[in-house]
């Protein structure tokens, strides 16, 4: 009676996890949109849950050499970023030869006479 009561789980959440990390789970499948029997759109989905070691060891390893995951040196400068920091350059001396160009203002006194 008392199983009734308070059945026993025997897969928890956790369970379940790590059964999914250490095992891996493949998702695919493909989406396609067509109008008028003429194909506008395909998707195709391939999801792999797994773990970092279960990936290695079925050879995926792409975050080891992708440049936006690894910390190795700063990247390299892209021409954009170059020229960004070109143009905040200019910027930051805008104001100084702003000043210089202007003449003095004429005051008043010279003005009235």
């Amino acid at each position: 009676m008392s199983e009734l009561v308070h059945p026993s789980r025997n897969h928890g959440l956790v369970d379940i996890l790590d059964r999914v990390l250490d095992k891996g789970l493949v998702i695919a499948g493909d989406i396609k949109i067509n109008l008028a029997n003429v194909e506008l759109l395909t998707i195709h989905v391939r999801l792999l849950i797994c773990s970092i070691d279960k990936a290695e060891q079925i050879g995926l390893n792409w975050w080891r050499s992708d440049p936006r995951l690894t910390i190795s040196s700063a990247p390299p400068l892209t021409h954009v970023e170059i020229r960004l920091d070109r143009i905040e350059a200019q910027l930051t001396r805008l104001p100084q030869s702003a000043e210089i160009a202007e003449p003095a203002a004429p005051s008043k006194s010279s003005r009235s006479s």
